[in-house]
């Protein structure tokens, strides 16, 4: 799912503008203080969640207890895009209208009549896509493929905190990847999985950036007929991403940062 944020005075404007020319599904996500929803003061005591779902499909709903990025893992199984309106914090690329000082600027302007539109989809089309696990489930199902699979295996790798008690506790590890080349070791990693008999999807994906402890970094899909060549090809998916992908790994605990690769 591609995400790009829209703020300042006319981020709506911008963003009602924008929507009509995107290309699948769109999500919008707005800012609000209000109880927007089914329940005009927000849900009923002890309810985390309320929904309004009509006849025809449409519905709205309200809640607590939601971060951004929880919303945003939400709708990437299902959605191509997602624009954020009235989130200058969003660690996604933004247009800043104003005097708004959103934390990644992709376009600027004064006013909202100024911002171009084109510039805007281009801006969407080269943002970093939002990728869950669930994502790529969603991905090798819909595969032309899919009638002859019976299992999908996965696998996710993610932040921790200490390797042993003794350890000092990792706060966060950036990733880097050598681009271009990564993107081009992914494919043929994929392409070489699914030559296998009976595996009929594999789909490898690594994020990039800090990240803290807990939080996902690597995930391996494969679609397969049957459970053992779906656990096989997983396994040998990392793998091989460990050893053949050019992704570069800093680490940051609370004594040190380091870069791995000059400790190995």
């Amino acid at each position: 799912m591609q995400v790009l944020g829209i703020t300042g005075p006319g981020a709506r404007a911008v963003c009602d503008r924008v929507a009509p020319h995107l290309d699948g599904r769109v999500a919008v996500v707005e800012r609000s203080d209000r109880g927007d929803g089914p329940f005009d003061d927000g849900p009923p005591e002890g309810v985390a969640a309320a929904y309004h779902v009509g006849d025809d499909g449409a519905w709205s709903a309200n809640g607590t207890d939601r971060e951004l990025t929880d919303v945003l893992d939400d709708l990437a199984a299902t959605y191509d895009h997602a624009l954020l309106v009235g989130f200058p914090q969003a660690d996604v690329p933004t247009v800043s209208l104003g005097d708004a000082d959103p934390e990644r600027v992709a376009i600027s302007a004064d006013f909202e009549a100024g911002v171009d539109t084109d510039a805007v989809l281009d801006a969407v089309a080269d943002a970093d896509p939002h990728v869950t696990l669930e994502t790529l489930v969603e991905q090798v199902k819909a595969s032309p493929r899919a009638h002859r699979a019976g299992a999908i295996a996965t696998f996710t790798g993610r932040v921790r905190a200490k390797d042993g008690e003794e350890d000092p506790r990792t706060l966060q590890l950036t990733f880097e990847k050598y681009d271009g080349v990564a993107e081009d070791r992914f494919r043929t990693i994929e392409s070489e999985l699914m030559e296998r008999e009976g595996v009929e999807e594999v789909v490898l994906f690594h994020r990039t950036g800090t990240l803290e402890a807990g939080e996902d970094i690597v995930f391996v899909v494969v679609l397969a007929g049957h459970r053992g060549e779906a656990f096989e090809t997983v396994s040998d998916g990392i793998d091989r991403l460990k050893d053949e992908v050019p992704i570069f790994k800093r680490e940051t605990t609370v004594e040190e940062d380091f870069w791995v690769h000059d400790r190995q």
